[in-house]
């Protein structure tokens, strides 16, 4: 197995700068392009949490606040049947 890099010509060059002004004139320092600003991006500032009108974000809030106290309403309902239809005892302690 012969060594490699002993045969290797193109060892070294500068492949970016082929065909270019670097090849022709290595003193010249590569000109760079001017690129135009990107688009800029308009972030959000809450991604889970939409900014609502006052009056639609009042009306959410309200109908949760609503919604809780009805099922606090039907819970308290269940309990109150249940406990008459047992007898008035909730725990017995004794058993």
């Amino acid at each position: 197995m012969g060594s490699e890099e002993a045969n290797d010509p193109f060892k070294g060059v500068d492949w970016k700068a082929v065909g270019g002004q670097m090849q022709q004139n290595p003193s010249a320092k590569p000109a760079l392009k001017k690129r135009l600003p990107k688009k800029v991006r308009q972030i959000p500032d809450y991604y889970f949490l939409p900014r609502w009108p006052l009056w639609k974000a009042f009306g959410f809030c309200s109908a949760c606040i609503a919604g809780g106290v009805g099922a606090g309403m039907l819970v308290e309902a269940w309990v109150e049947k249940k406990v008459k239809e047992d007898g008035g005892v909730i725990w017995e302690f004794d058993k």
